[in-house]
């Protein structure tokens, strides 16, 4: 596709929302061009952001956000959010960022900031968004990732932005995957997906237990829903997926279930299964700590890279 190179400046409507500070997170220099809260007026009244559904109902927390030292973000409510991060020369595509944390909690650094670090140095946009927990309404973090992807599509021809992918990491990786399959329209339909050791079924032989028992506890409905291996279909968009044998966590089992799926009904997709790494490697390289899969990080990143530009 045609490549847009452009130029994106600070300016007045790239500030920090009220109540934010931008400030850079540990072994990154990094901060947000622009914060966004989703639902200004919090998540008990019936608005958003304009070009946004509602909050639907409210997750009912109450308890003060916290942030623990490795980035776990807990207890999001009303303040659930959107963290947006432009390059200075953009190649036309951005990417929501669903950080995983088993819907526990949102790892706001390995799966979040670090993400959108590596993002910028492709030229791509980032959104991660900080969505709530479910707190026993299963339709939640999905309802904030459509309206994060609604406020982008809204903003669109504003930044430059030509096509909207979404990536996600372990739980983050499941609801990647459900944006992916339970888009109500256009506009909440991703225009690709990168799916990261996901969670991928509800099923109790192959599920993360914990994110299972966050997300639909012992809703048989809700399971058979949220089971996205059987919610593939033509439209689901081109997918790149990346997991390792040796996930502990997340059984590699997820991934390749899914990945049949797709190739079955003939959606575009790759998938990199590499033979150790364990669980939550994410974007931490070398220079910020321990890196999981030091020995294919390269391998990864250029293919992820190739594929990117495979899809713009």
């Amino acid at each position: 596709m045609k490549k847009n190179i452009i130029t994106l400046l600070l300016s007045a409507a790239f500030m920090a929302a009220p109540g934010f500070l931008a400030t850079a997170q540990p072994k990154s220099d990094l901060i947000p061009t622009q914060t966004v809260l989703l639902y200004p007026e919090g998540q008990n009244v019936d608005m958003g952001l304009a070009g946004c559904a509602g909050p639907g109902s409210s997750n009912g927390i109450t308890e003060p956000e916290s942030t623990d030292k490795h980035g776990a973000v807990r207890n999001i409510g009303d303040k659930a959010r959107v963290d947006l991060y432009f390059p200075k020369k953009g190649n036309g595509q951005l990417v929501v960022i669903c950080p995983g944390g088993g819907y526990e909690y949102v790892s706001s650094y390995n799966e979040g900031i670090y993400v959108a670090e590596w993002l910028l140095s492709q030229g791509i946009a980032a959104a991660v968004v900080k969505y709530r927990m479910p707190n026993g309404h299963c339709d939640i973090p999905l309802t904030d990732v459509q309206n994060a992807i609604r406020y982008c599509r809204n903003n669109a021809d504003l930044w430059k932005i030509k096509s909207i992918g979404i990536m996600g990491f372990s739980a983050g990786g499941h609801l990647a995957a459900s944006a992916s399959n339970l888009f109500t329209d256009d506009i909440t339909r991703p225009d690709f997906s990168v799916l990261i050791y996901p969670v991928i079924s509800m099923d109790r032989s192959i599920t993360h237990t914990g994110s299972r028992n966050s997300l639909v506890g012992k809703d048989k409905k809700a399971e058979g829903i949220y089971s996205m291996e059987n919610r593939v279909s033509r439209k689901t968009p081109p997918t790149f997926i990346v997991h390792c044998s040796d996930d502990k966590t997340v059984p590699v089992a997820n991934s390749i279930i899914y990945y049949s799926e797709l190739v079955k009904n003939n959606v575009y997709a790759e998938m990199h299964i590499y033979p150790a790494g364990g669980h939550g490697w994410g974007f931490t390289t070398g220079n910020k700590g321990r890196d999981g899969i030091g020995y294919v990080r390269h391998e990864f990143e250029e293919s992820l890279t190739r594929w990117l530009d495979e899809v713009r």
